[in-house]
This record gives C-alpha cells, sequence and structure tokens, in this order.
C-alpha cells in the first residue's frame, strides 16, 4: 500500500477531499519525523509508540576491498506496535490461512 493508496481509503472514509485528506497526511507525517528528529517519542494509544534508538559507533568492512572503516554513532528511527495490533494483525491472517485451507 502506498501512501497514495492511504489517502484514497482515508477520504472515503471520512467524507473529506484527497486534496484535504493528503494535507492531513502530510502534516501528520511531518509532525512525527519533525518530534524525531528533536529526539522526542510518540505515542498512539491502541497504535504503537515511535522513538530513536541509538546505535552505538562499530567497526564495520567494506564489502570491495576488506578494508575496515569506522562508523559513526548512528540515530535511527524505530517503531513497537501496541498488543492490540499485533494480535489483530496475527489473528486476521490466520483466519485467513484458514479460509485458504478450508477451500482446498
Amino acid at each position: 500500500m502506498t501512501k497514495s493508496d492511504v489517502i484514497d481509503q482515508v477520504a472515503e472514509g471520512t467524507g473529506l477531499t484527497k486534496l484535504e485528506t493528503e494535507a492531513v497526511v502530510n502534516g501528520f507525517l511531518k509532525t512525527i519525523v519533525d518530534a524525531l528528529a528533536e529526539g522526542e517519542s510518540i505515542e498512539l494509544r491502541g497504535f504503537g509508540t515511535f522513538r530513536v534508538k541509538e546505535r552505538a559507533p562499530r567497526t564495520g568492512r567494506n564489502p570491495k576491498t576488506g578494508k575496515l572503516v569506522e562508523i559513526d554513532i548512528q540515530y535511527v528511527p524505530h517503531f513497537k506496535m501496541s498488543r492490540e495490533v499485533r494480535r489483530h494483525i496475527d489473528n486476521s491472517i490466520k483466519s485467513d490461512q484458514d479460509q485458504q485451507y478450508e477451500q482446498s
């Protein structure tokens, strides 16, 4: 599913125009990115938590030359979904698989 697909589905579900929905989705995503860039975490109850994790500096290897390379500390975004979302996805996929098995 692409961002455009998300915009289409949200527009259908809310009755907003696609242009209005695109502005809302873009604003929402920008808010998350800006907050993460400032080191904040975002908790969306019932959905999950976005936060920034720190990766320690380490020594890597250039795959072409085999030469050792020092890799600086890195800050990477991380998403941890809620139990409710995890259960919903698990149950949904399992029921789909059960239906496919029954049809075989």
